[in-house]
């Protein structure tokens, strides 16, 4: 896990400046000409926007110019979104997405862009899992143990997790739904809410992502139970993916997700190269060693490859809205 110390001097960096390596634009309409910008809905410090620092870092050697972290938090995502759908389409400004920008655009029932139409996803850049945890002294010890008991007692099990609308919210209704069972999704307002009442027996077990569970989970004070992403965790070798369940769970998969985009109508080739760097970035050893100790798998991909992922995950994501009959907002 990364010290804290390191965690303040990425988050305190708001400007990535390798000037050794800054070149003028050559020729009429060279990508790129300045600075770029990358747009994070995210506060500093956190996953989002060290995964952001961290790639934008390598990115600005590689194209020779600087890359700036603007951070807007707030509103869903919808004032960084806004910002970077109204910019100038030439590949300066991109925005990082995430599988919250498919949740907001499944939850919100209108927003000042189209997720969409209005953007060009570039490259995804990590991936991260969620997992389903109990109390280490309670009566689950296993996700069988889960099952069995939710079918022996419909409607009793309760389920924890952050704030309705998250992704770790959509994703324990997606779970419930998948496995058949008549269960109680309970949400709060945060992580540390959710940890203390499975700890002190309010709920039964609970959804998170992987990254603020493993100080948990070390210390011995939760035990994980299961991840709900394709396949298991490099973090957690010996924890079952839920698919490894069999049955209705065996096509279960639910990871969260970030990458980049750009306005929709900035040039291919322009997008192109953006993409080809961000992935070229991404294999770098350092990079992927970074990202791994903010439990974060780096994995890029084609444009036309992150399109289809947001687009999936907005379908997704509004069905299990629409089933669970959380309200739209």
């Amino acid at each position: 896990m990364p010290t804290r110390r390191t965690l303040l001097a990425l988050a305190a960096a708001p400007l990535l400046l390798p000037s050794a390596y800054a070149q003028p634009a050559t020729g009429r309409g060279a990508f790129p000409s300045r600075a770029l910008r990358m747009v994070v809905p995210n506060a500093p410090g956190g996953a989002a926007d060290l995964t952001a620092r961290t790639v934008g870092e390598k990115l600005s050697l590689a194209l020779g110019q600087p890359v700036v972290i603007d951070n807007k938090p707030g509103a869903g995502g919808v004032v960084a979104g806004e910002m970077v759908a109204r910019a100038e389409a030439d590949g300066h400004t991109l925005l990082l997405v995430s599988s919250g920008t498919a949740v907001s655009a499944a939850l919100f029932k209108s927003l000042p862009f189209d997720t969409l139409r209005d953007f060009a996803p570039v490259s995804t850049l990590a991936t991260f899992d969620l997992a389903i945890a109990s109390h280490a002294t309670g009566r689950f010890k296993s996700l069988a143990d889960v099952l069995s008991y939710a079918h022996a007692n419909p409607g009793k099990l309760n389920i924890g997790t952050p704030q309705v609308g998250t992704t770790q919210n959509l994703a324990a209704e997606l779970f419930k739904a998948s496995a058949g069972i008549d269960a109680q999704v309970v949400p709060f307002n945060g992580t540390p809410p959710v940890v203390t009442a499975l700890r002190g027996g309010q709920i039964d077990i609970m959804v998170e992502i992987l990254g603020p569970l493993m100080p948990q989970l070390a210390s011995g004070a939760l035990k994980p139970l299961a991840v709900l992403g394709d396949k298991r965790t490099v973090q957690l070798p010996d924890v079952p993916a839920v698919r490894e369940a069999g049955g209705v769970l065996a096509g279960f998969n639910v990871s969260s997700w970030n990458g980049l985009a750009v306005p929709a109508k900035t040039p291919g080739d322009v997008v192109a190269r953006l993409s080809r760097e961000i992935r070229e970035v991404l294999a770098m050893p350092d990079v992927r060693k970074r990202l791994l100790d903010l439990n974060l798998v780096a994995r890029g991909s084609t444009p036309a490859q992150a399109g289809d992922i947001l687009a999936a995950d907005v379908r997704r994501w509004g069905e299990v809205i629409a089933r669970a009959g959380i309200p739209r907002q």
